[in-house]
């Protein structure tokens, strides 16, 4: 089938986010680890590319979404998603806007749209400012983030050094009068070469009148929510036929694991809750370093699979920043994505066929270890969050890929459930 629209994704919890809510409206899509290396073949009407590259330098982040639009450019797409985190996870010398301008330069786009709200999970933008919840994003935990702390809430400020081209905002009071008036402020500003547009939104009606505004930019950019009204007006437009496709699940047993990396609030209180009933082990980054994971695999060889054992490295903040003081931050993180990535390939020839993992970059190490090339997009979980289904080793597994502020306190168990459910 030909691709209508084309989404490359700066991490993979963020693209099964992405393919997850897309996929809400019955159309079929494609959720692909990493630049195909093949050319494209059999691909579905949105295609969605997961790359690693959040905290690369600006460079390579620039250098790999350039293949992965081109991949999908061949596939035959002509409109185009770049998606980055509800949180906006960059700083000063982050990617985002380079990735966009570039990305932009190579489709002869003029002006985009960076709308990283996502109200169902707290997220939303007023005045160009960011909020997590009813806290603004420096405010929020956010601030502690060990790679990419936010210490500035405005989407236009943090932005602006990252571009060459000038960023300008639509604020909600616009957006609340509909596509119509929109269309026409994105205009204005387009005639006054305003490239990058922050668009506020509030709630989910605002993302329906974003999408309504933009579906024919040739790049919009944003967290995942504003892309999910997209398909079903694609087909109002009359650009794609109703494709509704499903998930075939494959028959899986109950062996499972959990894995945890994230440090982000959210996910040490779901750490907290799912270890008060399950087998658990925390990963000590220090020990890591001097032993490797032998210890903790023989740990996990020991446990019963089919209690879905815990093993995590989620830690406050203080704990973090003393493993980082003694390793320095880029080590102790790729000691731990490192040591996740041996147990994962442990816990699967093991037994394990039901994995959850915790956290983008955890994320990132797990599916790698796994040799995951594609996923199918299977039952949602929480928003944002769904089941996918793909053969690791000649293995048909399920795979859970989860946002480290996603979900709630109970989201391990809850993920669990649902498989069964289903």
């Amino acid at each position: 089938m030909t691709t209508f629209l084309g989404c490359i994704a700066d991490d993979f919890t963020g693209a099964t986010d992405l393919a997850g809510l897309l996929s809400r409206s019955g159309v079929a899509v494609r959720l692909r680890l990493g630049v195909p290396t093949e050319p494209p073949k059999d691909t579905e009407a949105f295609e969605v590319i997961a790359l690693k590259c959040r905290t690369l330098p600006v460079d390579e982040a620039v250098q790999e979404c350039r293949a992965a639009l081109a991949w999908l450019k061949a596939a035959g797409a002509q409109r185009f998603f770049w998606k980055y985190c509800s949180t906006f996870d960059s700083t000063a010398e982050g990617n985002i806007g380079p990735v966009a301008e570039a990305l932009m330069a190579d489709i002869g786009a003029d002006q985009t749209i960076y709308c990283p709200a996502f109200p169902e999970n707290g997220r939303s933008i007023y005045m160009g400012n960011l909020f997590v919840g009813q806290q603004p994003l420096a405010e929020s935990p956010m601030k502690d983030h060990p790679l990419t702390p936010m210490r500035d809430s405005n989407l236009m400020r943090l932005l602006t050094p990252q571009v060459t081209q000038p960023v300008g905002l639509v604020a909600q009071s616009v957006v609340s009068s509909g596509p119509e008036m929109l269309r026409s402020e994105l205009a204005m500003l387009r005639s006054q070469n305003v490239a990058h547009v922050v668009v506020d939104a509030t709630a989910n009606r605002d993302l329906t009148t974003i999408a309504q505004a933009c579906w024919d930019m040739k790049l919009m950019t944003g967290g995942s929510a504003v892309a999910m009204p997209l398909p079903k007006i694609y087909v109002e437009q009359g650009l794609m036929p109703a494709d509704a496709p499903t998930a075939i699940r494959p028959k899986l047993s109950k062996q499972a694991i959990v894995l945890s990396g994230s440090c982000s609030q959210m996910t040490r209180a779901q750490v907290a809750a799912y270890s008060a009933h399950a087998p658990s082990l925390r990963l000590d980054p220090l020990e890591l370093a001097k032993n490797g994971a032998q210890a903790v695999i023989d740990w996990l060889k020991d446990q019963d699979l089919t209690q879905a054992p815990l093993i995590y490295a989620s830690a406050e903040p203080d704990q973090v920043r003393a493993a980082q003081d003694v390793l320095g931050a880029q080590r102790a993180g790729a000691i731990v994505e490192e040591a996740l990535a041996h147990i994962v390939v442990a816990a699967r020839d093991f037994g394990a066929r039901r994995i959850i993992a915790a956290g983008g970059e955890t994320s990132g190490a797990v599916a790698k270890a796994l040799d995951i090339s594609d996923l199918a997009i299977g039952t949602e979980i929480a928003p944002g969050v769904p089941w996918c289904y793909a053969t690791s080793a000649g293995h048909d597994i399920a795979i859970a890929l989860k946002s480290g502020n996603f979900g709630t306190e109970s989201f391990f168990a809850d993920a669990l459930n649902v498989l069964e459910s289903t």
